[in-house]
């Protein structure tokens, strides 16, 4: 109960800055309640990233402090139970978290990240072609579009398409006209019409009934084959180095904070004192530095500096301050 009272509002935070974040989108594409669902679903893996480190910590921390107001601490030490079994009790759900952590920053984040960023390059595809009539044309292309009238059923009449190059000049017009999405790919079907093709050798015309205009404007989609792929390739290669940097030290921040949460937790009451939210604030705080900190100077060795150093220094921690007295 208490982890989940802490997790709900830090994951209720964490989602309101990132919706207000997909909000942004709206300014660029036009996005139904759908589809910013969709895009929330897409970035759920990372916003549990972010909230589940920091709540076990503190929900451990908390737990083990209420075990001390409660002198429950004194009693377990008293039949001659040791410190230890607390970290060791720690240990299983902490080693679950980190696992699940594990495979959802290097699993589920890449795939995540790749239908996220595929939708929105579509989205914004698309939305280069909400044409609407007026007496200025569009770029559609390598074509100059002209629509005459938009049509109840969505579709375009009285269109004109002109193509101009070094060699040959070429004019389109079509009575209707409609825009379809395949695989994909935009491309405008046009209905009823001539066209005329001029050069300086010879001048064509043609009548169709159906014509379409293909591989206009492809959608720039990110090609996703494996999450090893994903992080070995060379695309946005610095913002994941720091991603996986990132990830990894707070995937395995459960695990190396299990000797830190019994020295915060476990108090006497009587002799001591209490500082338990200004010691997990400064804890969460100097570990979330040190990762930011050191990342850009020393890059992956930040991993196995920040592991050692953190699990050394908590682990001496925790021998002066609970075993020494316990």
């Amino acid at each position: 109960m208490l982890f989940l009272t802490i997790f709900i509002p830090l994951f209720t935070i964490a989602s309101v800055i990132f919706l207000i974040k997909l909000a942004t989108y709206t300014s660029v594409i036009q996005l139904t309640i759908w589809e910013m669902s969709k895009l929330y679903f897409f970035i759920l893996p990372e916003i549990l990233f972010y909230t589940l480190p920091v709540t076990f910590f503190i929900a451990a921390t908390l737990s083990i402090f209420k075990l001390s107001t409660d002198n429950e601490i004194v009693v377990l030490f008293s039949l001659g139970i040791h410190p230890s079994f607390i970290i060791k009790t720690l240990l299983k759900p902490a080693l679950l978290l980190s696992t699940l952590l594990v495979f959802d920053f290097f699993i589920l984040f890449p795939h995540a990240t790749v239908l996220s960023s595929n939708f929105v390059s579509y989205k914004k595809s698309e939305a280069k072609f909400n044409l609407s009539a007026s007496e200025f044309g569009h770029s559609f292309g390598n074509w100059l579009l002209y629509v005459g009238k938009n049509n109840p059923d969505g579709t375009y009449g009285d269109v004109f398409l002109f193509n101009k190059n070094k060699k040959e000049e070429i004019l389109v017009g079509a009575k209707k006209a409609q825009i379809i999405n395949d695989s994909a790919i935009l491309r405008l079907k046009l209905s009823d019409g001539e066209g005329y093709s001029y050069s300086k050798d010879k001048f064509t015309q043609i009548n169709f009934e159906t014509m379409f205009i293909n591989d206009t404007m492809i959608t720039d989609l990110t090609t996703y084959r494996t999450p090893l792929h994903y992080w070995l390739s060379s695309d946005r290669q610095e913002s994941k180095r720091h991603m996986f940097i990132t990830d990894t030290l707070l995937s395995l921040f459960p695990l190396l904070s299990l000797f830190l949460v019994a020295s915060i937790g476990i108090v006497h009451v009587r002799h001591q004192q209490g500082k338990i939210y200004l010691y997990m604030f400064l804890s969460i705080s100097l570990y979330y530095g040190a990762i930011i900190g050191l990342q850009d100077v020393i890059s992956f060795y930040t991993i196995p500096v920040v592991f050692t150093t953190w699990l050394v220094s908590t682990y001496i921690f925790y021998k002066k301050t609970i075993v020494a007295r316990f």
